[in-house]
């Protein structure tokens, strides 16, 4: 069989997309698959090497990656590897392709990234789930430019402060900043509305970051619970991807109670948007209580990153949480292949 690997991307997430697909192509096994690396560059091109290519239809279950210059012979994919953070590849769009060209791929499907790429649909999708979460306002930008000061006084009687401003579909902490005050709201909006047109203020947790790992069909594995730790005043993207910036814990030193509580809410928030394939469950710890902030359907996902350090506390190694996302794809294929006949 030929994987495809894809890293890079559209989004602010580019750099740590490459470093993630450069782990999965390194610990897929070469005496079980062909390996291709395509690179998506920061404008959407796709590359093998140095030659653009195009992912089109094949006969059956594979796609051509159509060298588009003419010169070179086009590749037979069996499969698709995306690995790609943010808009433009974790969103469904990618996904969408693949299912359009009829070619298994790696990962939760076109409805549940789309929904686990926008926090406001998540959010909304969670609440009537009966997830726990921080009390939260969705605000579009139009909402901002005509009445700015009837979202202040929404803010003000919903949430209150100190509070959150964020996108609602980026991640890496990008235009994410603390909104301590009515006067800090404004800045924070605008600098949410410089990444996307919808954003959310949710009410600060004032407590400990904690997650589980998840990886699975309709039933999946729930990793032990993990703590981050950092020294920064909240967890920015500085804590997240410099070196020491970020310590995990696994398992979280919490009682027993909480770590089950955990991982039944993460495999709630999984089963609630219809995930497969791999997952990153976040949430705010106050006390005793959980609340589910966001699940990410393509986390990091270097040897190193936190998902796969989650399931290590199981006892998963890398190549083999690898392989077994590949067995999942191909089940998922045949599977509605028998229902769309």
């Amino acid at each position: 069989m030929r994987v495809a690997v894809l890293g890079g991307g559209r989004s602010s997430e580019h750099d740590v997309s490459l470093a993630s697909a450069a782990s999965v192509a390194a610990a897929i096994d070469p005496q079980r698959y062909e390996v291709v690396q395509v690179t998506i560059d920061r404008d959407g091109a796709w590359a093998l090497g140095d030659r653009p290519v195009a992912l089109v239809p094949a006969a059956g279950d594979q796609a051509w990656l159509v060298h588009l210059t003419g010169d070179a012979a086009s590749v037979e994919i069996d499969l698709v590897f995306p690995v790609l953070h943010g808009p433009w590849g974790e969103d469904g769009t990618v996904q969408g392709l693949c299912e359009t060209v009829g070619v298994p791929y790696v990962g939760a499907d076109v409805a549940a990234s789309a929904v686990g790429m926008d926090k406001a649909m998540f959010h909304v999708l969670a609440t009537a789930a009966g997830i726990p979460r921080v009390e939260t306002l969705i605000v579009m930008h139009s909402e901002w430019l005509d009445d700015p000061q009837g979202v202040r006084e929404r803010v003000a009687q919903a949430i209150g402060y100190p509070a959150f401003a964020k996108p609602a579909r980026l991640g890496s902490s990008f235009g994410i900043s603390p909104v301590p005050d009515e006067d800090s709201l404004g800045p924070a909006l605008q600098l949410a509305f410089a990444h996307d047109d919808k954003a959310l203020v949710e009410r600060r947790a004032m407590g400990r970051e904690v997650e589980v790992g998840l990886l699975g069909g309709t039933d999946p594995h729930a990793s032990p619970l993990g703590e981050i730790l950092h020294d920064n005043d909240w967890y920015d993207h500085e804590a997240k991807y410099q070196p020491g910036g970020m310590r995990l814990q696994v398992p979280a030193d919490v009682p027993a109670h909480v770590q089950d509580h955990a991982r039944e809410l993460a495999v709630r928030a999984w089963k609630a948007i219809g995930c497969s394939g791999l997952a990153r469950v976040d949430f705010f710890l106050e006390g005793d209580d959980l609340y589910v902030s966001e699940i990410n359907t393509i986390p990091g996902f270097t040897s190193t990153s936190v998902w796969g350090r989650l399931m290590a506390g199981d006892g998963f190694d890398y190549p083999e949480l690898v392989q077994r996302l590949i067995d999942l794809a191909l089940e998922r294929h045949d599977a509605r292949r028998a229902y769309r006949g």
